[in-house]
């Protein structure tokens, strides 16, 4: 008969030990990339205005669901802050409700970001203001779809003990990556939805 292996939190392959793991550093690593991504794609934007001639964008784009879509955003980050610090001085229950929070606020977000590509009424194809407009705050959204499977992940975790108070870097490491969604889509929201009123 063969021997029942049992996976404990403290040897499971997502519950890293130290803090400095290499999965910490792995998502450093990653999120330095990424934001690379995003600082070309900025560039274009910026590079884009200065060069069109006449009024960039030809319609100044509106705050009516831009606005609220980033403080969902931002409280999102705020309910994955307070579940890490809730994990981590062993408070299981309110550590997956923050984390049930965050994920919601993420898909509202979600959601909302949606309806306002539905809304527009200029295609990808349109222009190079349309073109840029879709491919970033798309790229924007499949990073947030990304961070959403990651909160499953780790509710999905903790729900079944596969995390501890003491092996908790999992959970960091989704918090900063996080964060960092939340912290791209400010520098998105203020060159899309801010810049055009500075000009």
């Amino acid at each position: 008969m063969a021997d029942v292996v049992v996976v404990r939190p403290e040897t499971s392959a997502v519950s890293f030990g130290l803090k400095k793991s290499s999965g910490w550093w792995g998502i450093l690593f990653a999120i330095t990339t990424e934001a690379a991504i995003f600082a070309y794609l900025l560039f274009s934007y910026y590079y884009m205005a200065v060069e069109a001639h006449g009024t960039w964008p030809t319609v100044a784009p509106s705050l009516k669901l831009a606005l609220p879509n980033t403080i969902i955003l931002l409280l999102s980050s705020v309910a994955i802050w307070w579940a890490e610090r809730q994990f981590v001085v062993a408070r299981t229950s309110e550590a997956l409700v923050g984390l049930a929070i965050a994920a919601g606020l993420g898909l509202v977000f979600l959601g909302i970001q949606l309806v306002e590509w539905h809304n527009k009424s200029f295609s990808m194809s349109s222009n190079p203001y349309g073109s840029l407009y879709f491919t970033i705050t798309g790229f924007h959204m499949a990073h947030v779809v990304v961070g959403l499977v990651i909160m499953a992940a780790l509710l999905a975790w903790m729900g079944l003990g596969l995390l501890s108070d003491r092996r908790n870097v999992a959970i960091s490491v989704g918090a900063i990556y996080w964060h960092f969604v939340d912290a791209v889509w400010l520098a998105v929201f203020f060159t899309f939805y801010i810049t055009p009123y500075l000009s």
